[in-house]
């Protein structure tokens, strides 16, 4: 994941001192939608950052948003772990750093909420699904290796994204009970979801870091090349 020379680079803070956020944008033209961009458990790293800046180099102003708050980055699962359970401990701060960096979002590109997108990674993606949820006004959300379950199921009427899952059929972090489960949810709810499962397919399997992550921690994280692109390649598809 490179930056080309068109490519701008914008540090951002969040409302009410809440954090900070990494606004790219393609300066050849105006974006073709926005996308704001959550990280893995792991924090706001060069791979959440490379993805956003692969979204400009694509034209979509892309930002990157810390969900943490404080700029901590994660070497081990357990400092990992520790950050985003003290992120949901804290829900009433996430759901203000996401409509924060929405705000920011639209103010630095001229977009409305119609062309304005979510995507997220592991953690990220049950943050995305659950702004869908809640029913904030966006285009759509894109959940990759996320989190699906959760204790308030969407309601009908309720969600104005559409969305899009891809998730490991072999992910025991995500086993094939709560795919199901997540899909029924969705189909009650009346929403418009595209679900890719990837057979045989482990947690974190866009990472390139994943698998020599998994190595060292002895966790289910495998890249996997396969399922990267075909997802990356359904949420450009999703997006247009």
């Amino acid at each position: 994941m490179t930056t080309r020379a068109d490519i701008t680079e914008k540090p951002l803070d969040l409302p009410n001192q809440l954090g900070k956020a990494v606004l790219y944008t393609n300066t050849t033209g105006k974006p073709k939608a926005g996308v704001i961009v959550i990280h893995e458990w792991w924090g706001l790293n060069d791979y959440a950052r490379g993805r956003a800046k692969q979204l400009a180099e694509l034209g979509y102003a892309a930002i990157a948003v810390d969900m943490y708050g404080n700029g901590k980055i994660a070497d081990h699962p357990k400092e990992a772990q520790a950050f985003m359970m003290a992120a949901i401990a804290e829900p009433e701060k996430m759901n203000a750093r996401f409509l924060g960096a929405k705000t920011l979002l639209e103010q630095n590109t001229g977009l409305s909420s119609q062309h304005i997108y979510a995507i997220g990674y592991c953690f990220g993606g049950a943050v995305v699904l659950n702004q869908a949820r809640l029913g904030t006004d966006l285009a759509g959300v894109a959940s990759f290796h996320g989190m699906l379950d959760t204790q308030s199921p969407a309601q009908p009427g309720k969600v104005k994204a559409k969305i899009l899952v891809a998730t490991g059929g072999a992910d025991p972090m995500v086993p094939a009970e709560v795919v199901g489960k997540f899909a029924a949810e969705m189909q009650n709810a009346g929403v418009d979801l595209q679900l890719l499962t990837f057979p045989g397919v482990k947690h974190g399997f866009t990472n390139p870091a994943a698998t020599e992550n998994g190595k060292k921690f002895n966790m289910p994280l495998v890249y996997d090349e396969y399922a990267d692109k075909t997802s990356w390649d359904a949420l450009l598809k999703f997006l247009r």
